[in-house]
């Protein structure tokens, strides 16, 4: 679309350095002032980007409005437009120099695999040449300034870590078991607050997602607990079962206080990760992919450190009988009089031990999974798109899921053996062993089905209320 906007509004003159630049930029104006006031408003800008090809989604076209309307008159005068163009070109000449590792004027396939692994990235010559075709107006498949120049011209992006962007692993997902490594933010979106409302909407998100499969949660719970050879719980009697001992209303028991411990973790797990991130980081500056996944395990680490009490309760409170806890408070109240404080962190090993295997497991498969489509199955662009990157996503933390699920399921017994009546009180190891001894292999899976079977719809219902979230938040 790029090379239809060079066709149309840069004349070849104007590619020699600045020569002739006052022009260029005034061909452009010129396109977008589609009533000819000498003045362009957002509808115009929006409306004439699409004549040239240029669709770039409203976020980005506001923010380009935003960046270049400095008196705030809701229109762009050609001083206003032609200042943010040149402010734009210096800093994407910035990003084309960090490219260029041998000065020689033209980014090559090599230094976007060297340039993107120093930013913790990893590709191969052959995604880094695809990149290069989408931007490359000559077919040279080297990129000069002018032809990087024209590509960026109407890109927000103000730097080369934020032109990668859609590269990073997405927050959407939230399949209700909090163990995703943290996204990241850029310095413009800390600053603008653009960073608390996209939590904001994943927070929303998960707590719709998981109120929506929360009878698959508990009904894994149940099956995890009471689950054995001499009581063959499977998903039809397991459901049966809850419904005639609490109702209908019992099967989202436990799901408030999964929800509400979605804001402080999500919240401890954010900051965590920026400090992890500053503490690792390398002197010159840069972080690389294992820094990134040290980070991630650490700050999920804290953030599950700090919320574990709630999973204890969700736990006690979904294999709990009717009429046994009035609430989450009362569940606390009991735990802590019968049991004491300590009663508040069983099962927590095997919770920390799980995150390794699942973080490393799930951006492993992820990373995979992306740069095979990138690979074999994407045309001309890098950017996967966004039901690629959701179909990764939900791969990838499905296999997360299967490597850590045995010492879930030991976690959530050694949280709930307490409440559950001749159930003897054994730590991690010897629980493990008497699952292997009485059980075989598949007793650490039992569960395991409902889980799977509440991830498909957990990430769509998520995906879905996150858009809206990010749409009402004016974010979208």
């Amino acid at each position: 679309m790029f090379r239809l906007l060079r066709g149309l509004v840069l004349p070849a003159a104007a590619c020699d350095g600045n020569r002739d630049g006052d022009s260029r930029y005034a061909n452009l104006f010129k396109k977008l002032d589609l009533n000819e006031d000498g003045k362009v408003d957002i509808a115009e800008l929006q409306t004439g980007l699409r004549a040239m090809g240029i669709p770039l989604g409203k976020e980005a076209e506001e923010k380009i409005f935003k960046a270049g309307d400095t008196n705030q008159d809701g229109q762009l005068d050609f001083e206003e437009f032609m200042r943010y163009l040149k402010d734009h070109e210096k800093k994407m000449k910035l990003a084309f120099k960090s490219l260029d590792k041998n000065n020689d004027g033209k980014i090559e396939a090599s230094e976007v695999v060297q340039s993107l692994k120093i930013l913790g990235i990893s590709i191969s010559e052959k995604q880094a040449e695809k990149i290069l075709h989408s931007i490359d107006a000559d077919g040279t498949m080297t990129v000069d300034w002018n032809e990087w120049r024209d590509h960026f011209m109407f890109n927000p992006a103000a730097d080369i870590e934020e032109i990668i962007r859609y590269w990073k692993h997405s927050t959407v997902l939230d399949i209700g078991d909090s163990l995703t490594v943290p996204d990241e933010f850029t310095e413009e979106e800390k600053k603008t607050g653009q960073w608390w409302k996209q939590l904001l909407a994943g927070g929303v998100a998960g707590a719709v997602s998981r109120t929506g499969t929360a009878p698959l949660d508990r009904l894994k719970v149940m099956m995890q607990v009471h689950g054995s050879k001499s009581n063959k719980m499977n998903i039809a009697n397991g459901f049966k079962q809850m419904l005639k001992e609490g109702g209908v209303r019992s099967l989202w028991r436990g799901n408030g206080v999964n929800v509400v411990k979605i804001a402080p973790e999500t919240a401890i797990k954010f900051w965590a990760y920026e400090q992890y991130k500053k503490i690792l980081t390398k002197d010159d500056g840069k972080l690389g992919t294992i820094e990134r996944f040290v980070s991630g395990s650490l700050a999920g680490a804290t953030a599950q450190t700090s919320i574990y009490p709630m999973e204890v309760l969700k736990t006690r409170l979904a294999v709990g009988k009717t009429g046994q806890y009035s609430g989450m408070f009362d569940c606390a109240k009991k735990i802590l009089k019968r049991e004491g404080v300590k009663a508040f962190y069983k099962g927590y090993i095997p919770n920390i031990l799980g995150i390794i295997p699942y973080a490393g497991i799930d951006l492993a498969v992820y990373e995979l999974l992306k740069s095979t489509w990138l690979e074999h199955y994407a045309s001309s662009s890098a950017n996967p798109g966004v039901f690629v990157l959701l179909g990764c996503g939900t791969a990838s933390s499905t296999c997360g899921q299967l490597a850590s699920y045995p010492l879930a399921l030991i976690r959530t017994r050694m949280q709930a053996q307490a409440s559950v009546e001749g159930a003897p009180q054994l730590n991690m190891v010897g629980l493990f062993q008497r699952i292997i001894a009485t059980e075989g292999i598949r007793g650490l899976y039992r569960g395991i089905a409902p889980n799977f079977m509440k991830v498909l719809p957990a990430v769509s219902i998520s995906y879905v209320v996150y858009e809206k979230m990010k749409q009402n938040l004016g974010i979208a």
